[in-house]
């Protein structure tokens, strides 16, 4: 079948934007009588592929994507690229379908080289570049650490201690989660690398990025004796900050993988040294600033996550919580400040989706039908950590909900710091709850944020309402 548009979404976890995104083109292609075919790139891989022929014989492509999404396949075609985050609702879909429709190719698909721009492809910045290229890293990573993060805190189960065979608290199986969690959660480092490098130059460049990734997480071998470097030495990792920091220089590489694997692996070898301490000073300070007040941590943490739902801003907040989580973790310590932060983020990110639930429970006649049982569904992915439900809520009225939604998952987070909770999982919702230290506590941190944040938006739909003389808006 040939479809008159042909599109590809995608976000960093594959979860609610990408899908999202999708239905918003689906619905603006109905309301102008156009056909349109929607391919996804989520978590479970490309789903509704396009193929060669649908390629061809589509009037015109819609890229809406914070990750690879292969779009050389459509050069040559009338195109128009963005980031997901502004295709989220049927308006703005409907402007894009227009301006990939108004855009003129440059030859066809078959005569265009691969590495050819598309002629009405609009100029990407610098920083969505940089952005999609880190995205395509981080969606690939998070699998690994939700399956290590989540197994490595139920073997915690049968005590901090459990995996230790000299301790009283010994189990075999929860040694072996500890095991199978742990090498899930290192693998975090060189998939986010990997990924990173595969998203700028293409497969030949998955070899220098694990290898990078995984000079970043054991930094340059020393020998403890001479001082020199000796690959029978130990060396300190640099993490995640390096794995990013490390793949700038792989833009030329295409065609020789041993080549570029040499140059990336002796760079970063290089760099562990200044890597080390700018991540050090970085853990050192969120870690000092733990220590200090619950209150200024809480609402910076509170702030970033109820930002952009899922976007960079939320994300910086996520993986550093993970990395400080982690390294927790990874020392058998399950109440320092690395859990704690990780319970204030997780916090935060569960808050938003539980105000559209709450508010359109409360005030079910300020809601239409359809922000109804979004709210509803909201539910649902407030409860296992998907923030990115509560997105089409706010890009209605981004003032003054974006501020209700940042001062709500700033209660979240504050209440979480200040009655002593701390999570070892990085994902997961309310699905980790048998290992939260002190759940009954979070639970309700995250309930009060939802329903000062749910009281708020009640307030300003009422007022909406009412403003419009009993119409929903």
């Amino acid at each position: 079948m040939a479809y008159d548009i042909i599109a590809a979404t995608g976000c960093p976890t594959g979860i609610a934007h990408t899908f999202m995104a999708k239905k918003a083109l689906q619905m603006a292609a109905k309301a102008k009588g156009l056909t349109i075919k929607v391919e996804t790139h989520g978590q479970v891989g490309v789903e509704n592929e396009l193929t060669p022929q649908e390629i061809r014989q589509a009037k015109a492509v819609v890229v809406a994507a914070d990750k690879d999404v292969n779009a050389e396949r459509f050069a040559g075609k009338p195109m128009v690229s963005t980031g997901v985050s502004k295709c989220l609702s049927q308006e703005a879909a409907e402007e894009l379908i227009d301006r990939a429709l108004a855009a003129k190719p440059v030859g066809t698909v078959a005569d265009v080289a691969a590495d050819e721009p598309a002629a009405g492809d609009e100029k990407e910045s610098v920083g969505h570049i940089i952005y999609k290229h880190l995205m395509n890293g981080v969606s690939h990573m998070l699998p690994f650490v939700v399956a290590g993060g989540v197994l490595t805190a139920v073997s915690f189960l049968w005590g901090i201690y459990s995996f230790d065979s000299t301790n009283a608290d010994y189990n075999t199986f929860a040694a072996m989660l500890k095991i199978i969690g742990g090498i899930g959660m290192n693998l975090m480092v060189p998939v986010l690398a990997a990924y990173i490098a595969e998203s700028i130059a293409k497969r030949p460049a998955l070899v220098p990025g694990f290898i990078a990734g995984m000079i970043a997480i054991t930094g340059l071998p020393v020998s403890a004796q001479t001082g020199l470097i000796d690959a029978g030495g130990a060396g300190t990792g640099f993490g995640f900050l390096g794995g990013i920091v490390g793949l700038d220089g792989l833009k030329a590489i295409f065609l020789y993988p041993l080549c570029s694997t040499f140059i990336v692996g002796l760079v970063m070898l290089l760099i562990s040294g200044p890597m080390v301490a700018i991540n050090q000073a970085m853990m050192g300070f969120l870690n000092g600033l733990a220590g200090g007040s619950p209150i200024i941590l809480g609402l910076a943490i509170g702030c970033m996550c109820a930002f952009d739902m899922g976007g960079p801003v939320n994300k910086a907040a996520y993986v550093t919580g993970t990395a400080l989580m982690g390294a927790d973790v990874a020392a058998g310590i399950t109440d320092g400040s690395g859990t704690a932060i990780m319970a204030a983020v997780s916090a935060a990110c569960i808050v938003p989706p539980l105000i559209t639930t709450f508010a359109v429970t409360v005030g079910r006649k300020y809601f239409s039908e359809d922000d109804f049982n979004a709210g509803l569904v909201n539910f649902v992915l407030g409860c296992t950590h998907i923030t990115e439900g509560a997105i089409p809520f706010m890009t209605k009225n981004i003032w003054p909900v974006m501020p209700i939604m940042m001062l709500g998952s700033s209660i979240g987070a504050i209440g979480s710091l200040l009655l002593g909770v701390h999570d070892p999982a990085p994902h997961g919702g309310f699905l980790v709850l048998p290992v939260v230290t002190n759940a009954f506590q979070w639970v309700l941190a995250i309930l009060a944020g939802a329903v000062v944040g749910g009281l708020l938006f009640v307030l300003f739909k009422k007022s909406q309402y009412e403003k419009n003389g009993g119409k929903i808006d």
